[in-house]
């Protein structure tokens, strides 16, 4: 029968180091689960971002950065896609919709993005949160974390967030509705008509004080009965389209999705599904987690070294004390019980602790990233994260028989006599 009420009392008698050995192997095991959780929740959270667009049509380039920047807002100088390209995909029977985006402008930290009425509602299938679409070309419609509120002036100003820029005094939009939430960076973004966009940058009719003047509309009207007419400002487009950096596309079906990405996979175009791309990038990621995770499993190696290091010094300063218990009439087995469940209590401590540790440190890690990116990370703790953790500690239960193992070979006359 193992003691239980002697272990107890010499954890409390060597608390110091006890503790030591559990914040080693608390630390060593938080490293490894909160490279798990926080590469799960990067995954989900960017797979979730990337729901809502289907196909991505863009100039011939980089398919990942086009992407970042059409996907998760990630400021960078696309080229510009040719503007018959949007008046062709607009009027292709295979797709419901195409909306072009528009980068450049920012406003206190919030990106500008100009797109149309389709884009902010997928053609009325995602209503707003409050407020209205777009009625006129100075209108606004903000992201579910924006800090403005309707009726509210934004007075763009030329470049994205933290790169500084000019700003454009000729215009002034007014935020008249705003997103439900989604968890991606657009709960950040101001969008506003792809019309004004392009006039603000010289691509387009100029969006003077009189051109907001002659598009000044009606806001009493009932606005489901608004939506069709208001879907854009626009279309059908004209000959002479300002080019846009990317056009999202909601194909009609899947097997249209395939083929519009097929066929603007050219010289000139580049089609892309947002899937592909991320996958692509998870296995970047995938990497990153095997170093980190074999940086983990070295450092939690290293620590249970340390450990069976520190038992059997341990050891040797109780050897009197062994030895006594051994004269005593304390069987062998008992002896050896009393080590490896001293030793496996301290590591199953350590190794809760750590998961403790991990799950807190991925929330916090999370937090950061959400509150930098605008991508919610979905952080959980799973059946995996908890096998890990057991894996551990039944390794810990193999490298704890070694000093138990001393303890059960040593003679209680030589004890006796060191």
């Amino acid at each position: 029968m193992i003691p239980v009420r002697f272990i107890l009392a010499d954890l409390r008698r060597l608390w110091a180091g006890s503790l030591v050995i559990v914040l080693l192997i608390g630390l060593a095991t938080a490293l490894g689960i909160a490279v798990g959780i926080q590469e799960r929740a990067l995954r989900l959270g960017s797979a979730r971002a990337a729901d809502r667009f289907d196909v991505i049509v863009g100039a011939a380039g980089s398919e990942t950065q086009l992407v970042l920047s059409s996907v998760f807002l990630q400021p960078a100088p696309l080229t510009l896609l040719p503007g018959a390209v949007l008046k062709k995909l607009s009027e292709d029977p295979r797709v419901a919709w195409a909306a072009p985006v528009g980068f450049g402008d920012s406003f206190q930290g919030s990106p500008i993005v100009g797109t149309t009425n389709e884009f902010l509602t997928d053609k009325g299938q995602r209503p707003l949160a409050e407020g209205e679409i777009f009625r006129g070309r100075t209108d606004a419609v903000i992201g579910a974390l924006v800090d403005l509120r309707q009726g509210d002036t934004v007075k763009p100003i030329h470049g994205q967030p933290g790169e500084g820029g000019h700003s454009h005094d000729e215009l002034a939009y007014t935020v008249t509705g705003r997103l439900a939430p989604t968890g991606t960076p657009w709960d950040r973004a101001i969008l506003v008509p792809i019309e004004t966009v392009w006039s603000i940058h010289g691509m387009g009719a100029p969006a003077s004080a009189g051109t907001a003047e002659a598009d000044d509309h009606d806001h009493d009207h009932d606005g489901a009965q608004d939506h069709a007419a208001a879907d854009h400002l626009g279309p059908p487009w004209h000959d002479d389209i300002p080019g846009v950096p990317a056009i999202i596309v909601k194909p009609r079906s899947i097997a249209n999705a395939y083929q519009i990405r097929q066929e603007y996979r050219a010289d000139t175009t580049v089609g892309v599904f947002p899937a592909e791309v991320l996958t692509r990038l998870y296995a970047t990621l995938g990497d990153a987690r095997l170093v980190l995770t074999a940086i983990a499993i070295g450092t939690q190696a290293l620590v249970g070294a340390a450990v069976v290091l520190v038992s059997v010094v341990h050891l040797s300063q109780r050897r009197r004390q062994i030895g006594a218990l051994r004269a005593l009439g304390a069987p062998r087995g008992a002896i050896f019980g009393v080590v490896w469940v001293e030793l496996l209590l301290l590591i199953g401590l350590g190794v809760g602790l750590g998961v403790g540790l991990g799950y807190v440190g991925a929330k916090v890690a999370a937090s950061v990233f959400t509150r930098e990116s605008g991508i919610v990370l979905p952080v959980t703790l799973e059946a995996g994260d908890i096998g890990f953790a057991g894996l551990l500690l039944l390794v810990a239960a193999v490298i704890a028989l070694v000093p138990a193992w001393l303890a059960y070979r040593q003679p209680p006359a030589a004890a006796l006599r060191a």
